[in-house]
């Protein structure tokens, strides 16, 4: 995968070509050959879109897997030989995959032909930096959407996201996103609880993902820098938003919801402190954000990707009259007057499942949902973090929204590209391009 005469693409390129991608229009809720089936596309076989194609499997019958997209061929083989274990493993998957060599594509434009595809339902699974386009070309062509977190890495990706939500709406199409805890019925009935004032308005959170480090691949001979970096996405702000965006963004998205809204202003720290080998590209270790919202609250982010050193991912909120601690594991305990503890069941669904059977019911009830814009809001309250720890700044949330920055290279094909600088607080700016220090 190193052919220098594949078509370069960029941010901009990706959004004037997007309407050649609507020859498969397919309106709302309807489904192939007049049948209730819904035939699926994946744009990302990585080991997300992988996992996402096998979740929407199984949350529901009816479903068909019936076109791969991925810009390396390596990862779309790997996809395809998951699905076909699966299937020889289960009759579910045994028909419902319906891949063909046909309906396989690789490549920059690989996208547009998954979306030109006889497809009603579509996986967006691909590193972030690409979501914002890939979602304008999901809704140009008129397909239902499941796309993962997060939806953007920078303000102008932001800015197309929230025109992307307008326009799906108009079209009436649905649009679930991968923030799971949502879906998950333990996060669902504490937020009822707090919804309904079990412990009194919401005065402050704290919310965590620390854990160790993540996988790292080893530059081969034959990549060219960006197949380098496409590789390693996690540890390129243009492709993963740092992982303030690419991960953390759960724990934020719980903090807005328990809430009621997005922080306005931040102030934080963060830096490099383990992952200081240029394998691990220009991203932060960890960060540290405190984030105010509309009412006065405040609520503090943690969030770290460092070997040796203690896991605590969850969130905890005090309000007036009681708190509350949550963990995606199974706890949810209310302390105070109106004092509750989450009962997990027996048999648990998982929420990467519900998202699924949630989302292909509301298609098929006629009754299509949104999500884009509250994962809009989450995205850019994270975006918010990381930009308040990389310039040294307290930023304000319309700061962020409306600067001028644009973190993809202007150009996107295999070869040469220069890791971007370490930001460092005092000298970086909030608006910039891909390369500015």
């Amino acid at each position: 995968m190193t052919d220098n005469k594949i078509d370069a693409v960029s941010r901009r390129t990706f959004m004037q070509t997007t309407a050649a991608a609507t020859a498969a229009f397919v309106l709302p809720g309807a489904h192939a050959a007049g049948s209730d089936a819904i035939r699926v596309g994946v744009i990302g076989t990585g080991g997300r879109g992988t996992g996402a194609a096998a979740n929407v499997v199984e949350s529901s019958p009816g479903i068909e897997i019936v076109a791969l997209g991925d810009l390396m061929p390596d990862r779309l083989g790997q996809c395809r030989e998951q699905l076909s274990k699966l299937s020889k493993e289960d009759p579910k998957f045994a028909a419902a995959v319906k891949v063909t060599d046909e309906r396989c594509f690789t490549g920059f434009d690989a996208f547009k032909k998954v979306l030109a595809s006889d497809i009603d339902y579509v996986i967006l699974a691909t590193p972030p930096g690409f979501r914002p386009a890939h979602l304008t070309a999901a809704v140009e062509a008129g397909k239902n959407i499941f796309t993962e977190k997060p939806v953007a890495v920078d303000a102008a990706g932001i800015r197309s996201v929230l025109a992307t939500y307008e326009a799906a709406q108009k079209k009436g199409l649905a649009i679930g996103v991968g923030t799971q805890r949502r879906h998950q019925d333990l996060y669902l009935a504490a937020v009822k609880r707090v919804q309904d004032g079990a412990i009194g308005d919401v005065m402050s959170g704290q919310v965590f993902w620390n854990q160790g480090g993540l996988w790292n691949r080893d530059r081969q001979k034959n990549w060219t820098d960006v197949e380098w970096q496409l590789r390693n996405w996690l540890y390129f702000t243009w492709l993963s938003g740092d992982h303030i965006v690419e991960q953390h963004v759960h724990n934020i998205d719980v903090a807005n919801w328990f809430i009621g809204a997005h922080p306005v202003r931040a102030i934080a720290v963060g830096g490099r402190q383990w992952r200081i080998d240029p394998k691990y590209g220009h991203i932060y270790d960890h960060f540290g954000v405190d984030f105010e919202y509309p009412n006065g609250s405040r609520v503090l982010s943690m969030c770290r990707q460092i070997d040796g050193t203690r896991t605590r991912i969850g969130e905890s909120f005090i309000g007036a009259r009681g708190s509350l601690e949550l963990q995606d594991q199974g706890i949810a305990d209310i302390r105070g007057p109106n004092a509750w503890k989450w009962q997990k069941p027996e048999k648990p669904i998982s929420p990467y499942v519900q998202e699924h059977t949630d989302l292909v019911a509301s298609i098929r009830a006629g009754k299509p949902y949104n999500e884009l814009k509250q994962v809009a809001e989450s995205t850019l309250s994270a975006i918010l973090g990381r930009e308040a720890a990389y310039t040294g700044q307290e930023l304000t949330w319309d700061e962020v929204l409306n600067a001028q920055q644009d973190l993809m290279p202007p150009r996107i094909e295999f070869g040469p590209l220069e890791t971007p600088a370490v930001p460092t607080p005092g000298r970086t700016k909030l608006a910039r391009r891909w390369n500015d220090a």
